[in-house]
């Protein structure tokens, strides 16, 4: 049982892919149920964000793993299984720890070095977690990944950069508004990404913050957030007056994650007629919804700017000095050397297990033995024969399953459990019978894009 990861993100699919792809938080338990149905997937995890949808599972076979996979994804997004291929990735076993590594680190982010991608998985775990879709594979896989993540922000300088997507945005606006300070914003969503805007906007300097969502005890909550952090002025209210809150806005921060627009051209050009509002007075969106949130047509306006996902990926903001990125990914490097070499050790343990066991019996079978041979033999004598023999088969097993799980911890370690079973006769499933190891996939599996029939040793196709 191997670890494999098929996934999508901003560095391999342009938005219009990202946004058929997108997952939602009401759709993951009922993907997760179709993967654990499947033939081939034993556990499952989603992660999803604005800008990434990737499927972590337990499989037993690569290739059919992935089909099921693929099919999946195919069904959701209603994208054809070869226009899925050209934007997919793939890693498997090793590389499949690496990325999720690197990706919990920040590395892997559309701003290098953002943090917000730590609370997403630990949100993709928890769920996953709480449909009993984690075993004991992921949960190690995905508990190392955020124990890695927290290493690189408190050793590294990564997130220097920027703290998320929200500060690059909030940078562009400010080149179309100027200073914020003093501005009126809306911010329509009120989920995590609603939160960080908050927050962001409020060490801004932005007066003002009128959260909007569909549910209006979300949005107040919200609201009553942003004044705890010095906003001067914060209303939650209901989605339906969206309108009425952009025509008093500067600046309107999208991030709802809904299927579908939230903001139309007609609630635009209702709020920018309003008769409070200049005809000159420039309005910003900063759509960070995925699928989009505002209308692509909001953006041919008059004295209306969007800023999108896809632009901010362009934005030369979004890198981290690459000093703290080397620093970040040795980390990474570094911690997957230590992931390895515990599963391996892990994996060898039940065999070490099964040996003791098979001497155990050995040793019981000969006392008895020993009982029919000699049924006079007093029970002082007995017994000091009994720990005698027991001594000596712990003196000869010490050294070769210490050093067994020495050598377990380095590459191909796996190998030296396999001879044990085998010099000793234990059967395949003697180790199983004792422990259940912990399902750890071997090093050198194939990586693979959609096309199952292109095998190679090459581990990371598409970064």
């Amino acid at each position: 049982m191997s670890v494999l990861l098929v996934g999508i993100s901003h560095r391999s699919a342009p938005v219009s892919v990202l946004e058929k792809v997108a997952i939602t938080d009401t759709d993951r338990p009922k993907l997760i149920d179709r993967l654990l149905a499947s033939s081939h997937v034993s556990e499952a995890m989603i992660v999803s964000t604005c800008n990434r949808v990737e499927v972590y599972a337990v499989v037993d076979a690569f290739h059919g793993g992935l089909a099921e996979i693929g099919e999946l994804l195919t069904k959701h997004s209603g994208l054809p299984l070869p226009d899925l291929t050209k934007h997919a990735y793939v890693r498997y076993s090793e590389a499949a720890a690496e990325h999720l590594f690197a990706v919990a680190s920040g590395l892997d982010s559309m701003v290098v070095g953002e943090q917000q991608v730590l609370s997403q998985i630990r949100g993709a775990y928890a769920s996953a977690d709480a449909q009993q879709a984690v075993g004991r594979t992921l949960h190690e896989l995905a508990q190392h990944g955020l124990r890695v993540g927290k290493r690189v922000h408190a050793e590294t300088g990564i997130d220097r950069a920027g703290a998320s997507v929200v500060s690059v945005a909030l940078d562009r606006a400010g080149q179309v508004l100027g200073d914020l300070t003093g501005r009126t914003a809306v911010v329509v969503g009120a989920g995590a990404m609603g939160g960080l805007s908050v927050a962001h906007l409020s060490r801004a300097g932005v007066r003002r913050i009128l959260v909007v969502n569909r549910t209006a005890q979300r949005a107040e909550r919200l609201a009553e957030t942003a004044l705890s952090h010095g906003v001067s002025a914060a209303e939650g209210m209901e989605l339906s007056r969206l309108p009425q809150a952009m025509a008093a806005a500067d600046l309107v921060l999208t991030c709802t994650g809904a299927v579908g627009a939230v903001v139309g051209l007609a609630d635009v050009h209702r709020a920018l007629s309003s008769e409070n509002r200049s005809a000159t007075r420039p309005l910003v969106f900063c759509d960070l919804g995925l699928p989009r949130d505002v209308e692509h047509a909001v953006a041919g306006l008059p004295e209306v700017t969007v800023i999108d996902i896809e632009s901010l990926q362009r934005d030369p903001a979004a890198g981290a000095a690459a000093a703290d990125t080397a620093a970040a990914r040795a980390i990474v490097a570094e911690e997957l050397a230590k992931y390895l070499a515990g599963q391996r050790m892990a994996e060898v343990t039940p065999t070490v297990a099964a040996l003791r066991q098979r001497a155990a019996e050995v040793v019981e079978a000969e006392l008895l033995r020993l009982d029919s041979r000699l049924p006079g033999l007093a029970h002082p004598e007995r017994d000091e024969v009994a720990r005698t023999v027991r001594r000596v088969v712990d003196k000869l097993l010490h050294a070769p399953t210490v050093r067994v799980k020495q050598l377990a911890s380095t590459p191909g370690g796996d190998s030296y459990a396999e001879a044990l079973r085998e010099l000793f006769e234990l059967k395949p499933g003697a180790a199983q019978a004792v422990a259940a190891p912990t399902e750890v996939g071997a090093i050198g599996e194939p990586t693979d894009d959609f096309t199952a029939g292109h095998r190679g040793d090459d581990q990371e196709q598409q970064v």
